[in-house]
C-alpha cells in the first residue's frame, strides 16, 4: 500500500458525489411527474442521488434499513401492485450480495424495478476491499431478462432515467462516481441497445463505459495531438450490447481497446471479445481495466493512478496497440 493515504484518516466530508446535481434533480422531477414512483433503499435515501426526492416525497420512500437483499425483494413485491419502484443500492452490495434477489425475484418475474447502483468501481475504496464494486458488470450481464446501463457522467445518468422507460422489464443502472473528464455538457439522447459516438476516427477505437468513457475521450484528445484519429464509443448500454457498432469499429478502424472501472474478467472487455469471436473478426484488441486480484485500499484518485485508470495511461495503452501491436 506504499504511496496510499491512511484509509482511516480520510475526511468523509471531502468525498463529494458527482451526482449531487443533475441526476438528483432529474429523479426528483421524475417523482413529481408520476405519483406512482416509489423509492426503496437500505439506509441510503438521504444521500446525494435521491435526497431531493426523499425530502419532497417522504411518504413515497421506504427505508429498508441495512438489509440490501430485503430491499430488493420488497421492491419486487411493490412493483406487482403497479408502482414504479426504484432501488438505490451501494455498488459493492447491490449486485454481489443481492444477485439471487435480482435474478429470482426481479429478473425472472420481469417486474419493472429500476436499480440505481451508486458508488460503483473504486468510489468507496477508502472503506477497504469489501467496498470495491468490481464484479457487478460480470454478474448483472449474465442474468437473463435484465437490462444493464452504465452512464459516463452526471448528465448521462439523468438521461438514463428517461431511457429506462423504454424497457418493459427490470433495469440495472451502474453509476460511476468519477468526475475525471465529463463527456457530456447536457443530457445526451440515449437509446437502449446502442452506444454513443463521442469522437469520430479511423485509426482505432476506444470503447469505454462509465469512467472508462471519460478516460477514452481524454485519451483520444491526447492522441489527436500526435496525429491519430481515434473513434470513441460510449458503451452506456452493456446489455443489450451494440453489436453493430463493435463490428463496424473492428472492420473500419482495425484496433479496439475497451476501458472500464471493473475487473478485466467478465466486464465490458469480455463482452466485446465475445462479439469479435461470434463474428470471426481478427483485429488488434486490448482490455484496459483492473487486474484480476484483490485490490488495495485508498482514495479513488490514488487508486486510479495506482492501477492506470488515467487519461495518460489509457492513451499509452492505445498508442501501443495502434503503433506497436505485437
Amino acid at each position: 500500500m506504499s504511496g496510499m493515504s491512511d484509509p482511516f484518516s480520510f475526511n468523509a466530508g471531502a468525498v463529494e458525489s458527482s451526482y449531487v446535481g443533475n441526476l438528483g434533480e432529474a429523479f426528483r422531477r421524475f417523482g413529481e411527474q408520476d405519483d406512482e414512483v416509489l423509492l426503496v433503499s437500505p439506509d441510503l435515501g438521504a444521500g446525494p442521488v435521491t435526497g431531493a426526492f426523499v425530502q419532497q416525497f417522504p411518504d413515497r420512500f421506504i427505508d429498508a434499513g441495512i438489509a440490501e437483499c430485503n430491499a430488493m425483494s420488497m421492491a419486487a413485491g411493490l412493483s406487482t401492485y403497479g408502482y414504479k419502484v426504484f432501488v438505490l443500492q451501494m455498488g459493492a452490495f447491490g449486485a454481489l450480495k443481492c444477485a439471487e434477489q435480482i435474478r429470482t425475484d426481479i429478473a425472472f418475474a420481469q417486474v419493472p424495478v429500476r436499480i440505481l447502483s451508486a458508488w460503483s468501481g473504486l468510489a468507496m475504496g477508502f472503506f477497504g476491499t469489501t467496498h470495491h464494486a468490481l464484479e457487478d458488470i460480470a454478474i448483472t450481464r449474465s442474468i437473463p431478462g435484465l437490462t444493464v446501463l452504465a452512464p459516463a457522467d452526471d448528465n448521462a445518468a439523468s438521461a438514463m432515467l428517461e431511457a429506462s422507460e423504454q424497457v418493459y422489464g427490470p433495469v440495472f443502472i451502474r453509476l460511476t462516481d468519477a468526475n475525471v473528464n465529463p463527456v457530456y455538457s447536457e443530457p445526451p439522447k440515449v437509446t437502449v441497445g446502442r452506444f454513443g459516438t463521442v469522437r469520430e476516427g479511423r485509426d482505432g477505437t476506444i470503447i469505454g463505459t462509465g469512467l472508462g468513457a471519460q478516460l477514452a475521450a481524454g485519451a483520444a484528445d491526447l492522441l489527436a495531438e500526435e496525429g491519430l484519429a481515434i473513434r470513441v464509443l460510449d458503451a452506456y448500454s452493456l446489455k443489450p450490447l451494440d453489436e453493430a457498432a463493435i463490428v463496424a469499429a473492428a472492420r473500419e478502424t482495425g484496433t479496439l481497446l475497451t476501458v472500464e472501472e471493473h475487473l478485466v474478467t467478465g466486464g465490458l472487455g469480455s463482452a466485446v471479445g465475445e462479439v469479435l469471436a461470434r463474428n470471426a473478426l481478427a483485429t488488434r484488441f486490448g482490455i484496459h481495466g483492473l487486474p484480476d486480484e484483490t485490490l488495495t485500499v485508498g482514495m479513488p484518485d490514488e487508486l486510479y493512478a495506482h492501477y492506470g485508470l488515467t487519461i495518460e495511461a489509457t492513451a499509452a495503452r492505445m498508442r501501443a496497440l495502434v503503433c506497436d501491436p505485437r
